[in-house]
């Protein structure tokens, strides 16, 4: 069974994950985490900072042994917040890509709390009903409602415990008037927050990583009852009170202070504050009791993500595809689009996709991609008629829809890209960021796209039904009419033989019943 490993190159830590696939399920054969405060340096100048690049660099060579003592089958590594802000984030990932080989996928704000959201509801049984979930990185922080296991509402926002120690909390034990700046600050975010997500009556609240970890635990043993009694023995909870009276202890502490509170040590004591801030504010603002810790994170999202790609029968795999999907018929909600007019060019493209395996030679995932870009091919519509296949593509590579990786989405766009006069050409600028591997694949998904198009030329008529018929050498195409006939499809099919011939060494016949 294949292996996985995850990497999750953070504002505050690397993280690394190895799981193997058992009988449709994910088992942790191994897992590594390092401070390496890569976002420290962004928050201040805007730049990644060499010694934080090397820093980091040693985790992921030490990641990379891990990696090839365990014969990992795929590897995938994310950065987020502080990899999104970084003017040289591109510098990072070369160094990264001559060190290890590996790629570094720098994801959104929401795809993080995406793929988090994934991770938590594919092993936490609680969390498949309504709860709210809480990610708070070095970075940014993550909050999404979620319900019966699926994505509700979800916002991102800049209040990572790093950058808020870093733009707000310079003096050690930190100056009243940052403080109140600080609080300003996330009073002003958490306002946006609540515009979006409003009162979420939830009866179950689960925050991730290590800030929600330590306050758990200094929770537990830093308040105290009347008479010295804890309330709680349960150290991967903590009460709404608890979290705001420790988070105003810890602001009036000295680094060396708060390093001797249990829970937290001296990592994390130079970070709590701003982090503990946010945590108070937010369990008051929206009303919460508290919250459930929970160990699992963005890498466990990774790696769900990655075994409902390869093994279909996973529970986690139709959850995968049902997000992606909803994530499309948002976007074409979004703009404007007539799914009622797009849906027949869908069936027909999945039509031909199912019946010429042997001619296309497509990955399985590839069904998903044409079926987005059937469905989304007049997005561009939405800014201007006029070379709307260009302004399709730029929307679909640029927007954020669930489930779908940056280069996923290029991939998308790209077969949306070519249904007009234009054809796919590695020295286009489009297909130059597609990856080598994938660009062939790319030109034969067209092909079957712009056959799916040209059969939904007549639109005031029925939808034409078809029979595929493959031969050796031939391909035969035999159309039954709609209302309409289908003299303007078969013509359109035919316009589109000899670009058929060229791609699959193929004739390409068309019929008539």
């Amino acid at each position: 069974m294949p292996t996985f490993a995850a990497i999750d190159i953070g504002s505050n830590s690397c993280r690394l994950k190895i799981a193997s696939v058992q009988q449709h399920r994910l088992k942790t054969l191994h897992e590594d985490r390092e401070v390496t405060r890569l976002g420290e340096s962004v928050f201040q100048t805007g730049v990644i900072s060499p010694e934080a690049m090397a820093g980091t660099i040693r985790a992921l060579k030490r990641f990379h042994k891990a990696v090839q003592l365990h014969v990992v089958d795929k590897v995938r590594v994310v950065a987020t917040s502080a990899m999104r802000d970084a003017r040289n984030a591109a510098a990072f990932t070369e160094w990264v890509k001559s060190t290890t080989g590996w790629s570094v996928e720098v994801i959104s704000g929401l795809e993080e709390g995406r793929l988090i959201h994934l991770g938590v509801v594919t092993h936490e049984v609680g969390a498949r009903g309504r709860c709210l979930l809480i990610d708070l990185g070095g970075g940014s922080c993550e909050v999404t409602l979620s319900d019966a296991g699926r994505v509700k509402a979800m916002v991102s926002l800049p209040l990572g415990a790093v950058r808020l120690q870093q733009e707000f909390l310079r003096t050690d034990p930190p100056a009243k008037a940052d403080v109140a700046r600080l609080k300003q600050f996330i009073d002003r975010e958490l306002k946006r927050a609540e515009k979006k997500l409003g009162t979420p009556r939830v009866g179950l609240v689960i925050a991730t990583s290590g800030t929600a970890a330590a306050l758990a635990e200094a929770s537990v043993s830093i308040v105290k009852r009347p008479g010295g009694a804890r309330k709680r023995v349960r150290t991967n909870v903590a009460v709404t009170a608890d979290v705001r009276m420790l988070a105003d202890r810890l602001a009036k502490m000295t680094n060396a202070e708060r390093e001797a509170v249990p829970g937290i040590g001296p990592k994390r004591s130079e970070i709590i504050v701003g982090g503990a801030q946010v945590y108070a504010s937010l369990l008051e603002r929206m009303g919460l009791k508290g919250f459930r810790y929970s160990p699992l994170g963005l890498r466990d999202g990774i790696l769900a993500q990655m075994l409902g790609e390869v093994d279909l029968r996973a529970s986690v795999h139709k959850k995968i595809e049902q997000e992606r999907w909803a994530g499309v018929l948002e976007l074409c909600v979004r703009y404007g689009i007539d799914q009622r007019k797009t849906e027949p060019v869908r069936q027909h493209v999945v039509e031909l996709f199912d019946a010429m395996p042997a001619v296309h030679q497509l990955p399985s995932e590839y069904k998903l991609w044409l079926e987005s870009a059937a469905m989304l091919q007049e997005v561009g519509k939405f800014m201007n008629h006029q070379g709307h296949f260009r302004h399709t593509q730029y929307i679909i590579a640029n927007s954020e829809i669930f489930g779908f990786s940056p280069e996923q989405r290029l991939i998308v766009s790209a077969l949306a890209r070519y249904l007009g006069k234009s054809r796919p050409d590695p020295m286009d600028r489009v297909m130059r960021g597609i990856p080598v591997e994938q660009q062939a694949h790319v030109v034969r998904a067209g092909v079957l796209l712009r056959l799916a198009v040209a059969l939904n030329q007549d639109r005031a008529s029925a939808v034409v039904k078809m029979r595929t018929l493959v031969y050796p050498k031939r391909v035969v195409l035999q159309l039954v009419p709609g209302r309409g006939g289908a003299e303007l499809e078969a013509w359109s099919l035919r316009k589109e033989r000899d670009y058929f011939r060229e791609v699959f060494r193929r004739e390409l016949l068309v019929e008539v019943a």
